[in-house]
């Protein structure tokens, strides 16, 4: 397994990192022995962040007594310096510990810079020992590309799969150039890519750290089966991955749920991929009563926009909404998926 070392912090570990953000859906027990059963398999660096229910707390569970032993990243989405202190003591209780490897500011819309609060903030609590590294997370690329010119923080973490354009991909690379650690969030875009392989072999041919999101131990086998073997990108894995993009590339859905809730309950961050997610996913668990129930709410979408101003990757919502309810109707009338 090839390690990474993420910029100027210096901190390095096997490319195959721990995404705690689906760790909220199962038990505390189950979370517990699946991050400890990541670590007994060679991950270790954990991520998770204050936006995530319990994450934070399971995390700190699953490491107690050896901090040592793992890096750990948390997030918030404060926008204020008060919020910004209760959010870091309030992650520090839970995940039982002083300090954070990395504290990155979550999901931001803009770069804070020198004279911001919240990079004061960053300062003060870097400088208390509270964190180590200062990060920060961004969905839309121009954000991130002003992170990056601004020298101003340790690692960035942004979408990064197969489907990557090239101006993503230059992004990775100016990181690197300016010893900035680069952590790949989104490498399965969200579910949408389900070829563990190609995704790890693409990543591998990067700077970068992946964060897997990991739920059930069937899908930490499939991670965990890279430290016993190589990946390298084949031609073969390159047909699979062009295959895929000309599939895919334009406008999706990826499924990070920022548009939510809905003024009128709909699923949106499932309903707007659902023509994805039908072809790439045995179609039947897409075909319950519950999701046709779902999907039909789509009719009831009354065009308020809200949607579209939450969504990190601007997309017009209703309008893919409304495409993908169409498919689905022609899906369920007998049109071959």
């Amino acid at each position: 397994m090839r390690n990474i070392t993420l910029g100027r912090t210096g901190i390095t570990v096997p490319q195959n990192a721990f995404g705690a953000l689906p760790i909220q859906r199962i038990s505390t027990n189950d979370a517990v022995k699946l991050m400890r059963r990541a670590y007994d398999g060679g991950m270790r660096f954990f991520d998770t962040a204050r936006a995530y229910s319990d994450s934070e707390e399971k995390v700190g569970l699953a490491f107690e007594g050896m901090r040592d032993k793992v890096y750990i990243s948390s997030k918030t989405q404060a926008t204020t310096k008060e919020k910004f202190w209760s959010d870091l003591e309030t992650s520090l209780k839970l995940l039982k510990t002083d300090y954070l490897d990395i504290y990155q500011l979550h999901c931001v819309a803009r770069c804070y810079g020198e004279g911001d609060d919240l990079y004061e903030c960053m300062k003060e609590a870097k400088a208390q020992g509270k964190i180590r590294h200062i990060g920060i997370t961004a969905h839309k690329i121009g954000v991130a590309e002003d992170i990056i010119a601004s020298g101003l923080y340790e690692t960035l973490q942004f979408p990064f799969s197969y489907l990557a354009s090239d101006r993503d991909i230059k992004l990775v690379e100016s990181c690197a150039k300016a010893n900035m650690g680069f952590i790949a969030m989104k490498g399965l875009s969200g579910g949408l890519l389900t070829n563990s392989e190609a995704c790890m072999a693409f990543m591998c041919e990067y700077d970068a750290l992946p964060i897997w999101g990991i739920q059930r131990e069937s899908e930490l086998d499939e991670w965990l089966g890279f430290f016993e073997r190589d990946i390298t990108m084949t031609d073969e894995i390159k047909a699979f991955i062009n295959n895929d993009r000309k599939e895919l590339l334009g406008e999706f859905c990826r499924g990070c749920g920022y548009c939510m809730p809905c003024t009128v309950d709909i699923t949106i961050n499932q309903c707007a991929r659902m023509s994805q997610m039908i072809r790439r996913a045995p179609s039947e668990n897409w075909l319950t009563e519950h999701w046709q129930n779902e999907m039909m709410k789509i009719e009831n979408c009354v065009d308020c926009g809200i949607c579209k101003t939450r969504c990190p990757y601007e997309l017009d919502i209703p309008n893919l909404l409304k495409k993908n309810l169409q498919d689905y109707k022609e899906i369920l009338a007998g049109k071959e998926v």
